[in-house]
């Protein structure tokens, strides 16, 4: 399977607005909910693949009701995917192609994607380098999913590095996430 990154487009935000506006009113009971653009299409300028990336970000103690707020509107519970603090939906729909997850405020994961998220739209010259990356292992016809993000991890360590928002420790769990075999 080819691995597909396009250059960015503005109907990505549009499209997250309009998702969120159902997650909203779906988690409206629970009042310190956050739903979240996260991930490449959330960065103007920065070529992806064009599927959105959403956090519905919540305590810790919330994540059970977030579960089901989100399959009361049809997201399908995927269970946590191996990743502690995030359970993953399969959407009810395909438009927009999309990835969502309830995430319990504060973990490593959340703190993951919101600071690669600021810190791209922060530097132009690491969102360039990222969609430089990104852009030529798509160009390989041969690519799979692990090894493109085992690829990407050298400079998601340096965007992680550059929001100064991470331990050692940290950096090297995620680097060992993205990349097992670093």
């Amino acid at each position: 399977m080819n691995i597909e990154v396009v250059p960015w487009s503005d109907a990505w935000a549009r499209d997250f607005d309009e998702v969120a506006s159902v997650l909203r009113t779906a988690l409206a009971t629970l009042p310190h909910a956050r739903v979240e653009h996260v991930g490449s299409t959330s960065v103007p300028g920065l070529a992806a693949k064009p599927i959105l990336d959403i956090d519905v970000i919540v305590p810790g103690p919330d994540v059970p009701a977030a579960v089901r707020a989100l399959e009361s509107v049809g997201y399908v519970h995927r269970g946590d995917l191996g990743v502690v603090g995030r359970e993953a939906f399969r959407a009810p729909d395909d438009h927009p192609r999309r990835h969502v997850y309830a995430c319990a405020e504060g973990t490593m994961n959340v703190r993951n994607h919101l600071a690669v998220r600021d810190v791209l739209r922060a530097r132009d010259d690491l969102r360039d380098e990222y969609a430089d990356v990104k852009l030529s292992l798509a160009s390989d016809p041969t690519m799979d999913i692990d090894t493109y993000i085992a690829r990407k991890s050298a400079v998601v360590q340096r965007v992680l590095v550059a929001s100064g928002e991470f331990t050692e420790d940290e950096l090297l769990d995620i680097r060992r996430l993205n990349d097992p075999d670093s």
